[in-house]
């Protein structure tokens, strides 16, 4: 019984270890951008179905399962409840060295939802991205999809999120759907 305590407490400890210096190094360089044509003018998220498509005049580039906050019912109403936001927002800046696999941030909170944590003398939170899978991690791949597991953002797998980033421009519309 001790020796397996000891094994198991040494393979989470060299776990911890691993991820924290793979998010320290970041997750290398991003793809160029795809070209007019094949990028995205709007992005739809489906939460209940886990879905997420890229448009591009109402017609569906691409479609990608997803895995969102560890609380996907409802929309985000304060910092930490680890909900993915539901309403309108934009792609607006996008991080190479993020701690997951490249991401790219969704602009909540906007003014509606600001004013909806002031009234409930809350934080709203922030920094809610599209991402790929922690630094160091992006072998388990498409076995993320099991269980919602961020704070509230939405994830795909590595090789997913490079697409993404190439085929979604700074100003591109996001649409969150319950």
């Amino acid at each position: 019984m001790l020796k397996s305590l000891v094994v198991v407490s040494v393979l989470a400890m060299a776990a911890y270890g691993y991820t924290r210096y793979a998010m320290r190094y970041g997750s290398g360089t991003a793809p160029d951008m795809a070209t007019a044509s094949e990028q995205a003018d709007t992005l739809m998220v489906y939460k209940a179905q886990k879905r997420m498509q890229l448009l591009k005049d109402g017609v569906v580039l691409k479609e990608y399962n997803i895995s969102l906050g560890k609380n996907p019912v409802g929309h985000k109403q304060a910092e930490g409840d680890e909900r993915t936001p539901e309403g309108r927002y934009t792609i607006d800046w996008r991080n190479e060295q993020s701690i997951a696999h490249l991401s790219l941030h969704i602009s909540y909170p906007n003014a509606e939802d600001k004013q909806r944590a002031a009234a409930a003398n809350v934080e709203p939170g922030g920094n809610i991205m599209i991402h790929g899978l922690l630094n160091g991690w992006g072998g388990i791949g498409e076995w993320h999809r099991r269980w919602d597991w961020t704070n509230g953002c939405i994830a795909v797998t590595n090789e997913e999120v490079r697409e993404i980033w190439s085929r979604v421009p700074n100003g591109t519309p996001i649409v969150i759907a319950p």
